[in-house]
C-alpha cells in the first residue's frame, strides 16, 4: 500500500485525505500548528491517522508520496529533506487531477484571478454545464474530485499551488496578468515568479489553450523566450487583434471561432478596466467550452463580483465605504485607485511582502486627501507617501482605522480599504480584516 503524507491540516491538506483513503493508500495527516475544530472532526469521521503541534519525522521520511500544502515554503528544512530522500512532494491539484477526467481549465495571475474564477464558474453553471469550482477558492479540489462526478472544474491556481506540480495539465489556462507579488517566496526574483506562473502551461499540448493578457510586458517576454504547444489565445485593451478579445468604440470584440462575439463594455455589471479584461478572459474561455453568445452575455450582465474586492458596504452620511480587503499587493490597490472617481480616504498597510509604492504615486496624488494606515510597520507607507498626502494617521486595528476614516471624509467622498499588503500582523487572513472593516462601518 503506498504511503501518502500530507504536510498541513488545513482546506488543502484534509481534502487530499479523503480522496487518498478512498483511493487506498495509507494516509498520514501533519501539521507543525494546531489543526482546526472543523477539520479534525473529519480526519477523526474518515479514521485518518494525523499528528499536530509537531512534525514526525520518522513517521513523514518513509512516504512514497507527499503532498504540501501551499502556505509551506519549499526552503523548509523537512521539505529540503525530503527531495534529498528522492521522495515526490507535490500539491492537491497534482494529486487530485489524476483521479478526475474532467475538462479543466486553469486560472492564475497576479491579480484577477479569483474574479475570473467565478465569473466563468457563473457563466458555466448558467449555461448548465456540470461544473465544480475550486483551487484557491471554495471547497478543496481534492474533496470534490472524491465526492463529486463533476465534467468540468474552473481552478483558481496560486503560484505555490503551480509549484508543486509535474503532470497536471489544464485544457484551458489562463493568466490574467503578472506582477509582482510574494517575491519574498522566490527570492526576491521576479523571473523566478513569471516562471511559477507559466508552469500552468508546461504540460499542454497542442489541442489546448493559453489564454493571456497580451498587454502584459512579463507575459509578453516569457512567450518570447519559451515555448508552449498550446494555442495563444490573447486579449488586450490597446491593440486590434486579428485572432483574441480587444476593444474598438467601447465593444469587446471577441474573434476566436466563425462566430464574432460582440458586446458593449457599459452592459458588464463589473466596472473598471482590469474587470474588462477578467471578463474577455472568461468569455473566451466559455466560448471554447461551446456556451452560446446569449447565455455569456446574460451571465456578463448578472455577475454580482466577489466578496472583499471593491465590494460596497455602506453609505453613511453621504460617505461611500469600500472593502477591497483582497488587496494584498500594489498592483491590485492600483487598479482600486484607478477605479475612484471621487476624493479618497485610503486606508493601506500590512505585512509588506517587499512592496513599491511608487508605481501609486500619481493616482494617489490625484486622488487621495489622507491616508490611515493598518499595520504594525508602517515607515515605507509613511516615507513614499509623505510628501504627497497631508494627513497620514496610525491605526491599530480596524475599528480605529474605519473611526479615524469617518472623521476625515466629507460628503460626497469614498473611504476605501485597499491594503497592498498581508494581513497577518493583524488578522488571520485577508477575509477577517474585510469583515472586521466591514462591522466597524456598520457599527457606525
Amino acid at each position: 500500500m503506498n504511503r501518502l503524507v500530507i504536510l498541513g491540516g488545513g482546506e488543502s491538506g484534509v481534502g487530499t485525505a479523503i480522496l487518498g483513503k478512498q483511493k487506498g493508500y495509507d494516509v498520514f495527516v501533519s501539521d507543525k500548528g494546531k489543526i482546526a475544530k472543523k477539520y479534525k472532526e473529519v480526519l477523526l469521521n474518515n479514521e485518518i491517522d494525523f499528528e499536530e503541534k509537531k512534525h514526525t519525522e520518522a513517521k513523514i521520511l518513509n512516504a512514497d508520496v507527499v503532498m504540501k500544502s501551499p502556505g509551506i515554503p519549499d526552503k523548509v528544512v523537512l521539505v529540503e529533506k525530503l527531495k534529498e530522500s528522492s521522495i515526490p512532494v507535490i500539491s492537491e491539484i497534482e494529486f487530485a487531477a489524476k483521479f478526475t477526467d474532467a475538462t479543466i481549465v486553469g486560472i492564475t495571475g497576479s491579480n484577477g484571478k479569483t474574479t475570473t474564477t467565478m465569473l466563468l464558474h457563473h457563466v458555466l453553471k448558467n449555461a448548465k454545464l456540470n461544473v465544480g469550482v475550486a483551487g484557491n477558492i471554495g471547497d478543496s479540489f481534492a474533496q470534490q474530485v472524491a465526492e463529486n462526478n463533476y465534467e468540468n472544474y474552473v481552478l483558481e491556481l496560486s503560484s505555490f499551488q503551480l509549484d508543486g506540480i509535474e503532470n497536471f495539465s489544464p485544457h484551458i489556462a489562463i493568466i490574467t496578468n503578472i506582477t509582482p507579488d510574494h517575491l519574498d517566496r522566490y527570492e526576491y526574483s521576479f523571473d523566478t515568479y513569471i516562471a511559477s506562473k507559466f508552469r500552468i502551461t508546461k504540460n499542454q499540448t497542442v489541442v489546448d489553450y493559453l489564454i493571456y493578457d497580451a498587454d502584459d510586458e512579463a507575459i509578453n517576454k516569457w512567450l518570447n523566450n519559451n515555448k508552449t504547444l498550446a494555442k495563444l489565445v490573447p486579449f488586450s485593451l490597446e491593440k486590434e487583434l486579428e485572432y483574441g478579445a480587444y476593444i474598438k468604440e467601447n465593444n469587446i470584440i471577441i474573434n476566436i471561432n466563425k462566430d464574432k462575439f460582440n458586446m458593449p463594455i457599459s452592459t458588464l455589471s463589473l466596472k473598471g478596466k482590469h474587470n474588462t479584461k477578467n471578463a474577455m478572459a472568461a468569455t473566451m474561455a466559455a466560448q471554447l467550452l461551446k456556451v452560446r453568445k446569449e447565455a455569456i452575455k446574460e451571465s456578463l450582465e448578472d455577475f454580482e463580483g466577489a466578496e472583499h474586492r471593491l465590494e460596497n458596504v455602506a453609505k453613511i452620511r453621504g460617505v461611500e465605504y469600500i472593502n477591497d480587503s483582497k488587496a494584498t499587493n500594489v498592483n491590485a490597490t492600483f487598479y482600486a485607485l484607478e477605479c475612484m472617481d471621487k476624493t479618497t480616504v485610503w486606508i493601506v498597510g500590512g505585512v509588506d511582502k517587499g512592496n513599491d509604492y511608487n508605481d501609486l504615486l500619481s493616482l494617489v496624488r490625484e486622488k487621495v486627501k489622507a491616508i490611515v494606515c493598518l499595520g504594525l510597520d508602517n515607515d515605507k507607507i509613511k516615507s513614499t507617501f509623505g510628501n504627497v498626502v497631508d494627513i497620514i494617521v496610525e491605526t491599530a486595528g480596524a475599528e480605529e482605522a474605519v473611526k479615524v476614516s469617518h472623521k476625515l471624509a466629507e460628503n460626497g467622498e469614498v473611504v476605501l480599504l485597499s491594503p497592498a499588503c498581508a494581513s497577518f500582523d493583524l488578522f488571520d487572513n485577508y477575509e477577517d480584516r474585510g469583515r472586521q472593516f466591514k462591522k466597524a462601518v456598520r457599527s457606525l
